[in-house]
Formats: structure tokens, sequence, C-alpha cells
């Protein structure tokens, strides 16, 4: 049942929200899955906030025709997505245990908005990597609804002549984790394409994760410091830009790391693609020091905390297709000023890249020490300085979701501005690079781009000089 509203904000109007409910309706009627302790972890987490730009080309349908046509599919899609239409609750008769309650007439809030385009039409949005106000683009992500929601939907109709679109996505991280929801988005993208075969339908039971107590008391207790890791609310004058990263820039890094484990006589890490992406942002990271200086507060660690996905490593087996939190923290760590701050290129990305390699190590193997400090590592982490964690993966394939009016031009992991954290994605032009998504205030946004900038110009030069990255005039 449509809620007429009509809202403006910065240009946009919201001017209606549908309650879009599974159709048919599923046939359990109420259903309550207790959340996992890897569902618990993230209940008081910031939801993901996602937002993709389209081109809807001069030829195409209508406009409303398209919207029509999202929120047919929608319904037809939450059928087998059901959950993602509940809300999460507290178990009855439980203090610290909760649950993901589907009852029918449940639905998703499907917003559809339009803006006014001073400044932000699809061209201006998806055309650049540039910097880019973190308040002008949250305008395209709804809010969840209260009461324990936890998927919602905007559609943003932008100019010029109402040829482009924003698809806005926000999900509680507690319903499911981002293979899960992209999984969701590909199968919506398909139905509304009108795809004679879907993706695989999703896997509801949580029975198949074997639950750990002491870790969800932990997570679930309101003294735990880490139900809130990472959480920087406050986007006031933020900056949201993206980097990315070449096929042969990533290959530089690799070269570079195992040059300088020879130059080591150490066996070099096993630096992936992702490994490198990874070290070589946490090192620019750092670089561009904390809002008002260059450097770091203490001389304490650095730590760096990205998600790695279980499924394929628990007992039992944990289906590719299952609907809910199935990944765990991978740990980075090094020591701030003596593996980061004061040296060369060279010597900075191979103590990045390194502990990057021995994180990924760490959580796939997954030995009983990686479980039992969870809880104590996460903490550590989100309460030191300057600690920076990875949102979204170059496995999501967020460029290839397609509604039938063709490929996002544009993707942007809006939430990463109030998480304190980077986001991943693969290279939207399908060369093989890697997209890197990151917030900053703008002062520390420009230290970090002319760190990148500097690094990258070294990785390609063929001496590969050791250039220093201890201070460098930032005003000249």
């Amino acid at each position: 049942m449509a809620q007429p509203r009509t809202h403006v904000v910065g240009g946009l109007r919201a001017l209606r929200t549908a309650i879009v409910s599974p159709s048919p309706a599923p046939p359990a009627g109420e259903r309550a899955l207790p959340l996992t302790f890897l569902d618990a972890q993230w209940i008081s987490a910031h939801p993901v906030e996602r937002v993709f730009f389209y081109r809807l080309g001069p030829g195409g349908d209508d406009v409303d025709a398209v919207l029509s046509r999202l929120v047919e599919s929608l319904a037809r899609v939450l059928h087998a997505f059901y959950p993602l239409a509940g809300r999460v609750r507290l178990t009855p008769g439980e203090t610290n245990r909760y649950e993901l309650f589907y009852q029918p007439g449940d639905g998703v809030a499907f917003t559809v908005a339009e803006h006014d385009g001073v400044g932000v039409g699809v061209d201006e949005l998806a055309d650049t990597d540039e910097p880019r106000e973190v308040a002008k683009i949250a305008t395209f992500v709804p809010e969840l609804p209260n009461g324990g929601a936890v998927l919602a939907l905007q559609a943003t109709v932008l100019p010029p002549d109402r040829r482009g679109l924003a698809l806005g996505v926000t999900v509680h991280h507690s319903a499911c984790d981002g293979v899960s929801s992209t999984h969701f988005l590909h199968t919506w993208a398909a139905a509304c394409a009108g795809d004679r075969v879907l993706p695989e339908p999703p896997v509801i039971d949580r029975t198949i994760i074997r639950d750990r107590n002491d870790m969800y008391d932990a997570f679930a207790s309101p003294a735990s410091e880490a139900k809130h890791a990472f959480d920087s609310p406050d986007v006031a004058g933020k900056l949201l830009a993206t980097f990315t990263l070449s096929r042969q820039q990533l290959q530089n890094v690799k070269d570079a790391v195992a040059g300088e484990a020879a130059r080591r006589g150490v066996a070099p890490p096993r630096c992936t693609s992702l490994v490198a992406t990874l070290g070589l942002t946490w090192l620019c990271f750092h670089r561009a020091g904390p809002d008002g200086e260059e450097g770091h507060r203490g001389d304490g660690r650095a730590h760096l905390v990205f998600p790695v996905d279980h499924r394929s490593r628990l007992e039992p087996r944990v289906p590719e297709k299952y609907l809910g939190n199935c990944i765990g923290p991978g740990f980075a760590t090094a020591q701030y000023r003596k593996e980061l701050a004061t040296t060369t290129i060279a010597d900075g990305l191979f103590a990045a890249c390194a502990a990057v390699a021995a994180g990924v190590d760490e959580a796939v193997r997954g030995e009983p020490a990686y479980w039992e400090r969870w809880v104590e590592r996460i903490t550590e982490a989100c309460t030191a300085d300057m600690s920076l964690s990875v949102a979204g993966s170059t496995r999501f394939g967020v460029y290839d979701v397609d509604f039938g009016f063709g490929r996002p031009a544009k993707v942007d992991v809006v939430s990463v501005a109030k998480t304190d954290a980077m986001s991943v994605a693969e290279d939207r032009s399908g060369s093989g690079g890697i997209e890197v998504g990151i917030a900053l205030s703008p002062a520390r946004m420009e230290r970090f781009r002319r760190w990148l900038a500097d690094a990258i110009a070294w990785l390609s030069s063929s001496s590969q000089f050791p250039l220093q990255l201890a201070r460098v005039d930032l005003q000249k």
C-alpha cells in the first residue's frame, strides 16, 4: 500500500514510499530465524549503504515504466528472500538473544524520489572519481524504518531529462552479509530484466551455523565495546572519492614486495591483488595522518580489519547461497612508526602487505586461537587510534547488477564515511583492476591523494629508488 509523502532535502524530493510485500506470500506464515553469533556481532552496527548510478538510454522505456518494473519484480523476488522483509527483534522471553522475524504483511520500504539537478545530474555523479561531498551523496540512500527493519530501497530520478537513476540500498548487517545482500540484488536485477533463468534461491536455515555461546554473549552484552566497532557517524565535511588501481599497478606492488623480500633474504608473503590493494591503501591512509596534522598521535600499533568469507571453511560446510552472515574478520597489525611511518616506500609497502597476507592466512586456517581471540582483537582494533576497516569485495560483482537498462555507471558505498572504512570493488571497466572508495576530511583527502600518487609513481619507475615517506611539504 502506497504511503504518499512529499519531502524535500537538499534538492531531493521524496515523492512516495510504498511497502512492498513478498508476492505471492511465503507459505511458511510467521517465521522467526534466530541470529547466530556471526549475525550478533552486527546488532548495533551502522547499516551498509550502497548507491548504484544508472543511465537510462534515450531510446529506452519511460522512467515510470522502469519504476513500475522495479517494484513488481521486487515483490516477486522477496517471495524467496522473505526474511529481508522482516525485522530484527529480541527473542520473546530472552534478554540477549535476537531473531529475524517475518509475518504476513511485512514488506520493504521502497521510496521514489527525484532531484532538482543542481550539481547532481547523472553525468556529474557517474563520470568522476574525484572527491565529492558525502552529505550530497547520502541523500540517495534511504534510512531504515523504525522497528527493526533490515532493508530499505530508494529510486531517485536524476537529470538531465529524467534519464538518470540512483538506486540506493540500505541493509542492516545483522540480517545478512555482503555475499547474501548482493545475491539478492543480482536476483532482483535478473527478475526485473526478464531473464528466463534466475540465480539459485537463497538457503534459509540458520541451524547450519554451529553457534558459539561465548561469542554471542560477548557481542550481545550491553557493555560490549565491539558492538560499536568503527562507528563514526559524523560525516559533516567529509569527502568521498574513488581510486582505481589498475592490473599493472597491482602487479607493480606485487613485484616490489617480492623484490624487498629477496633483498631481505626472506620468503615473500602471498601478495594477491586484494592484498596489494589493502596494503597500499592502508599505508597511504596512515601516511595521510589524522585531521589537523601529519603523522600519528601515538607510537602504538596500526590496525586493519577486513572481511573473510567462511562459507567454504566451516564444518559443516555452509552453502554458497546461505542467507545470513558467514564472514569473520581478518586482522592486520603493524608497528606504526617503525614499520609504516618513517620507512621507505619499499619497507612500508612490504610491512603492510606482509601484515595483510598474514591476517588472511590466519583467518583462512581458522585455528582455535583465531576464534578465541576474535572479540578481544576487534575491541583492540576499534579502540585504537586511526584504525581502518574494509567493506565490500571484488567478488560481489556490483557492476554486473543490470536491471534491464544497462550496467551501473558508478557504485558508491556511502556508509564508509560513517564507519571509518574503505570499500573495495571490481574495476568497472572490466580490465582486472580494483576500485577503492574512502571518505576523509578535505585536508586529509588531499594528503592521502598525494601519498598514493607518490607511491604509484615510484612503483611505475624502472629504478624504484628508495623515496622516503617520512615528511613532505604539503603546502608546495
